[in-house]
């Protein structure tokens, strides 16, 4: 199975001011084109060609599960995004409500892992085995599907996700992410999961 890069659910300035159409452009078409053309490489003539992405992660090791989790992580991050300000609200606000007991405990508790991530990686929003929510870190290409965890929502805490326009201020990143988060998307994501389990 050759991968090819996904195309983006928006045009690439629709997250300005957040998020610039440079930065954005770098960030998916550049770095993720990388992960792609990588893991295309590597997996040609093995036993992974012709296996789908979260196969690979949940198999895979050293440099085909890192390019593999890369290019899975990015197209679950681009598409947890929309352009706008938005807003949790409606039933899923609820959901939160039920797992962390406020809306705002759950975005400072969120932002606060994200920050204390050292290094690259991610922060993850997942569903346990239970139903439960989690927030988790992973560095590097770490995976929730790896550990029997449905993901989400993601944030990318490579600094090729924000360093043009923020340069060190993940704090600042963080804030404008969570004005992005295309929540219809997430609430999507968890209703499939709980379809499955009901």
């Amino acid at each position: 199975m050759k991968f090819e890069l996904s195309e983006l659910p928006y045009d690439l300035n629709a997250l300005e001011p957040y998020i610039s159409r440079m930065n954005l452009e770098l960030h998916h078409e550049k770095h993720n084109q990388t992960y792609i053309t990588n893991l295309n490489s590597r997996i040609n003539g093995t036993k992974f060609k012709n296996l789908d992405l979260e196969t690979i992660i949940k198999v895979a090791d050293g440099p085909v599960f890192n390019d593999a989790a890369q290019v899975w992580n990015h197209i679950f991050y681009f598409e947890g995004l929309k352009p706008g300000n938005n807003t949790l609200k409606g039933p899923f606000a609820d959901v939160i409500k039920r797992n962390f007991g406020s809306v705002s405990f759950f975005k400072n508790s969120f932002i606060k892992a994200a920050l204390s991530l050292f290094g690259a990686g991610w922060v993850w929003l997942v569903l346990n085995p239970k139903g439960l929510m989690e927030i988790i870190q992973k560095s590097n290409a770490g995976n929730p599907l790896r550990i029997g965890l449905i993901p989400l929502l993601t944030c990318d805490l490579w600094e090729h996700a924000y360093y043009l326009d923020y340069q060190d201020k993940r704090k600042d990143y963080l804030e404008a992410f969570w004005k992005l988060i295309n929540w219809e998307m997430i609430e999507k994501r968890y209703n499939k999961f709980t379809a499955r389990v009901d």
